[in-house]
Order: C-alpha cells, then structure tokens, then sequence
C-alpha cells in the first residue's frame, strides 16, 4: 500500500512531499516527491495517562471514538477497575482491547487500595504487582497516588517501587503540591512522570528536577492554561494527557484539541509534536510508529496543519477511520462486577444536630482539589437542614462492597436547586457518592445505583428517576460509545439545566469528592478525611 502526501517528519523539523510504502503493518520506504498533494500525513495522537474506565467505555468503545480524533494510542492506569476487581480487572481490559485492534498500554497499578482509609473490592500486593510486572502487556508501574508512603518508605509502597525497577519499567508519579525536600525524596526513587501539576510553579519546579510533566485536560481537571507556557522551553520532557474523560467529551474532542490550542496559543509546530506523540512513545517504549522507515504504519491524514480535521487515521497499517467511518470491531462485553449492598433508608441519609457549626467540603470547578470552609447551619426536628440558597448541600459516600450504613457531610460548589445525583463513579474505590438538598432525594438516587448494581443517577424534585447503568464493574457500560455519550449527555443536562449545578462536569467532580489522596478535604465511606495530615477529621460538627 503506497501512502502520499505531505510528511511531517518531526525527527527532522521538515514537511515534504513523500511517496509511503506500507507492507506487513510496517512502513518499508519513504521516497520524496516532487508532487504538490493537498494533505498531511504525521504520527497519531498519544494520550500518555488516561484511566479509560472513567469514559463509563470499555477499551474497544473507547477506542472508536477516539480514532475519530486521530488518536492511535494510549498510555492507561487500570487502576479504576483494579480497585473493583484486582488482577481480574486488569486482565478484562487488556484482552478487550486486544479484541479492538486500538494500542493501548496497561500499567501495574500499585495503590490498590489507594489508601487504607476507605472501603474497595481488591488489593494487589507486592507478590500481585510482580506477576503483573512480568507480562509483555504491562508497559509500567502506574501512578504511585500514595506519596505520603515514599515519603516516609512504607514498605509495602516501596517494594513495588523496587520491583518496577527489577523489570526496568517506568514509574508513574502522582504528586499535588509536593515541592522542595519531600518532592526530591519522592523523585530520587525513581519516579519519573506527573499529570498533577496545577500551577506554572510547581510544575516548572518539577521540571527543573527532571520530572517528566504530563499536561492534563481531562473532564473535570483542566491544567493546559496553567502549564503551556513552559512548552517552549522543556518540551522534550513533557506529554498531553486527559487522566479522565467523560464520553461526551471523548465524542468531541481528544488529545487533539490541546495540539489545536497549543499551536493556536503560538507555540511550535515540531514541540507540539513531540509532546503529542514522541516523547511518549520513547518515554514509555512503545510500538508505536513514528513515521519512519522500520516503524509500524501508525498516522493520520489530515486536512491542514491548523484545523487538524482527521480523514483518516491508520494503526498498524490499516486504514481504521476515514471520512466519518469507524474500521474498528465491535466488541462483545462480558459482564464483571462486585456490588455487595443493600438500599438505604431515608434517616441514613440525615445529620443529627448536635451543634450549630459544621464543616463543608468546598467543590472547585474544573479541580480536583478542595478547601474546607467552616458554616453555621439550622436544624429541624433534630436533623441539620440544607441551606439550598447558600449552596451546602448534603454529599454522602455509601459502601458498595458491605452492607453498612453510609458516610454523611456536607458540600458546597454543586449549586443544586432540587434533588440529588450520585454515581457509582467514585475514586478510587468506587463506592457510591451522591451529592442533594434533601435526605428523601439522597436515598432515592442512591437506592437506584445500587439496584442497577452500578450507574450515575439524577432524582429531581418531583421524585423522578434518570438513569444510565454501568453494569460493568459499576463503571462501564455494554453499550456503545454514541449511546452512552448521548445518554450521559442527557443526564448532565438534567442536572444543570433543571436541577442548577453550576459545575461544568458535575459527575466528574461528584466523582473526585472522595479521592483521599487529593488535597484538602475529602469524605470516604468511613467518615471526612484531611488529606494533608493523612487523618480522619471525625464528625463534620465542630
């Protein structure tokens, strides 16, 4: 198969017309032309730190709508269904995305569970993280999430730090905030990325110290704005990334949108390359081809080099998008789960008055982080009352694995008028999080969850329920990726435009609320957590 076009080589910072001769899924020749085509052909997309299970996708679903944006690999933490369902979770992804015929590299997830402060399905020890190091299909250590452990060498932590340096596999960092001596001890034993970076300075200090910065514009999280100024001078050492997409945001855009901006915003055409698909590639040690002679025929074709609107995307030769038609096969998803509760009453649901000051967990649009901030609240029959018109809003965590009653705080940042939503979505041990104005609409959104054994919810004031269920692990759907897309997409709408949440991506950031390892505050199924002293707070009265 012969490919001609003009070739953007970003080894050599040139664009010319070539002649490609594609045989075996490998390119076996690249002659310059003298030719004037009206297209380009460049090295497809890299998302280089994503947890797919957070698209509510399997691998191959994802896959097909992600091709439609020139994207040809990723670079994916299974950390989302590890926590549900250990080794056999990882196991599911990796053979769903074999079926697919998409390039994605699993990782060995390491903090599962993330802390032992909450409740999930699995553990993966030291001796399940090694079998995982030895296969061919695990590229990496994902993302080490407990930096309070190497910090002060929990030995479990480092143990599997050690074996990734057995297997000589890279090391994924997660580490907000960390600066000065606590970040060089985290950096000195090994760890060589981060997509947690939020400011210019902290991410630049990172840089500085030989850290590998992974830009992220995920659903909720949205860094680029902070960090592209730094593009120009350390691209070699960084990557674009999403760490978490919703479907209706992977239905419009990928990794593609940031090379968009990124040249939009002045930066060079060759750095931005790099960044979206060479430093990858060579950070990781991917199969991934580059566009030259021995690589594997892994490109896109696109129109212009501003627009970047994808023709046709190929992965290992074959043509798997091209004019609005996806090459990629459908695949069968089997069913994998573990959901072990019962529903809850109304009274679980409610806070008893035993004071009149309360803490609140403080919701940040597009962040993952939160503050706490300290409110006087009324109470009514002895139960403390929402204040639906200043926004604190109840927010509980429900454990899906044991039959318990749930963890109940107080929220602000939603800005929900009516109801509740909660979702089955919940880092990372994926219990059930739910977020309303009133004890009544918390059960009945939570109850709905549980009896689909996984899926978000949105109940408004007149008691109706809208559901989109996530049978598999309580995190993806069966169904493909334009149903699911469209049916989150209609059940987000509902919650800003009838129930008021103010947040961009309300599901996405209900589903941060209880990641322990993000500062400051945050609620598990055991009660508020402070993630800076890593200790449970107590009770949210003061």
């Amino acid at each position: 198969m012969k490919i001609e076009a003009n070739l953007v080589d970003i080894d050599t910072q040139e664009i010319y017309p070539a002649s490609i001769t594609i045989k075996d899924s490998h390119i076996v020749s690249i002659k310059r032309s003298n030719e004037v085509y009206n297209t380009f052909i460049l090295p497809g997309f890299i998302d280089a730190h994503i947890h797919i299970e957070s698209s509510m996708l399997v691998p191959s679903e994802f896959a097909r709508l992600a091709v439609r944006h020139g994207t040809v690999a990723t670079v994916s933490d299974p950390h989302e269904i590890a926590n549900v369902l250990g080794v056999k979770g990882i196991e599911y992804m990796i053979k769903n995305a074999k079926e697919s015929g998409f390039k994605c590299y699993f990782g060995a997830s390491p903090c599962v569970p993330a802390t032992p402060f909450e409740t999930n399905g699995a553990i993966l020890s030291p001796k399940e993280i090694e079998e995982l190091l030895k296969q061919d299909d695990i590229y990496y250590l994902s993302e080490v999430m407990n930096f309070p452990g190497v910090i002060n060498n929990d030995s479990d932590m480092m143990a599997k730090i050690a074996l990734a340096k057995k297997y000589n596999k890279p090391i994924d960092g997660h580490a907000p905030a960390l600066s000065g001596k606590e970040l060089q001890k985290y950096l000195d034993v090994g760890i060589t990325t981060d997509h947690e970076a939020f400011t210019y300075e902290e991410a630049k200090e990172k840089l500085q110290k030989g850290m590998k910065i992974q830009i992220r514009e995920g659903s909720a999280a949205k860094n680029y704005e902070a960090l592209h100024l730094l593009i120009e001078e350390y691209f070699e050492n960084m990557m674009f990334c999403s760490d978490d997409k919703h479907p209706n945001d992977l239905l419009k855009g990928h990794i593609k949108e940031l090379v968009k901006q990124a040249l939009k915003d002045g930066h060079d055409l060759f750095k931005v390359l790099c960044i979206a698909s060479k430093n990858p590639v060579e950070h990781y040690g991917l199969d991934v081809g580059l566009l030259r002679v021995g690589d594997k025929a892994d490109f896109i074709e696109v129109k212009d080099l501003k627009n970047f609107e994808i023709l046709r995307t190929f992965i290992d030769g074959k043509e798997v998008y091209a004019s609005g038609q996806i090459y990629l096969p459908r695949v069968k998803s089997l069913h994998v789960n573990n959901f072990h509760t019962s529903k809850k009453e109304i009274r679980a649901f409610e806070i008893e008055a035993k004071g009149k000051e309360y803490r609140i967990i403080d919701a940040l649009n597009n962040q993952l982080i939160t503050k706490e901030e300290h409110q006087y609240l009324q109470s009514k029959n002895g139960v403390v009352e929402c204040d639906i018109q200043k926004d604190y809003l109840l927010i509980s965590v429900t454990n899906r694995y044991e039959d318990v009653s749930p963890a109940v705080s107080f929220v602000h940042g939603f800005g929900l008028k009516e109801g509740a939503i909660a979702s089955s979505v919940a880092h990372d041990s994926h219990n059930i999080i739910a977020v309303g104005c009133d004890a009544k609409s918390m059960a009945l959104a939570v109850n709905a969850v549980i009896e689909s054994k996984g899926g978000i919810c949105v109940v408004d004031s007149k008691e109706k329920i809208e559901l989109l269920s996530l049978p598999i692990a309580g995190l993806m759907s069966d169904n493909s990726g334009e149903k699911v897309a469209k049916r989150y997409e209609e059940i987000e709408n509902i919650v800003k435009n009838k129930l008021g949440s103010t947040l961009d991506a309300p599901f996405m950031t209900l589903s941060f609320m209880a990641l322990l390892v993000i500062p400051d505050i945050k609620l598990s199924d055991k009660g508020l957590f402070d993630t800076n002293s890593f200790h449970f707070i107590g009770e949210c009265i003061l």
